[in-house]
């Protein structure tokens, strides 16, 4: 059985909002909620909409080598970004949600422009301006596609920096996720300063 590809307009959410005089338009996107290290990363962009960049999509879905390529347009063309994070300790201190909205609202008022509306993957937040929670809007939305690839590339990165200090825990390879690997390096090594407490309890 042939599967048909099934064309998604991922500036729908976008389209719809001009047309009802929104002008700027930002999409807000986390990475890291699930990992046992690092922090939690959110970026917010404001893209122009007149000058597409092709194969932008869910940051899952891109590959390593055409995120990097991805990332280096979108932050050459966005009209605003920001990249915001918020520390393991902290992750342990509020919890991750809390985390999260948290570092997703520090990256919307981080922008040098004032969004009109706020495109948001799945969490609501509460903002001093319009927002649409979209659920999966990461593979929907232009916008926050492009949010996610910022967030994707700029932890991942700093999970290589992490790497060179703590080389026995392999963050360069799963990113501070649960392998098999990591949770057997935790077990043999006990924790490091970037872990999370709160998740790796059971491991330590």
């Amino acid at each position: 059985m042939i599967k048909e590809k099934v064309f998604v307009d991922k500036l729908k959410y976008e389209k719809e909002l001009i047309a009802l005089g929104y002008k700027y338009i930002a999409g807000v996107d986390e990475v890291g909620r699930g990992p046992l290290a690092g922090e939690v990363v959110c970026a917010a962009v404001i893209m122009p909409l007149d000058d597409i960049i092709e194969g932008v999509d869910d940051s899952k879905k891109v590959s390593e080598k055409k995120r990097d390529k991805l990332y280096s347009e979108i932050i050459g063309k966005a009209i605003s970004y920001c990249i915001c994070e918020v520390t393991p300790e902290e992750i342990d201190e509020i919890n991750i949600l809390n985390a999260t909205k948290k570092c997703m609202k520090m990256a919307v008022e981080g922008l040098h422009i004032t969004p009109d509306v706020v495109l948001i993957d799945a969490v609501e937040l509460n903002l001093n301006m319009d927002t649409k929670a979209i659920i999966k809007g990461d593979a929907l939305s232009y916008t926050i596609g492009a949010a996610s690839i910022i967030a994707k590339v700029f932890r991942d990165r700093k999970m290589c920096e992490y790497a060179k200090t703590y080389p026995e825990y392999g963050f360069e390879k799963h990113k501070g996720y649960g392998t098999k690997v990591h949770i057997d390096a935790i077990r043999k090594y006990g924790k490091c300063p970037i872990h999370r407490n709160s998740f790796i309890k059971k491991f330590v």
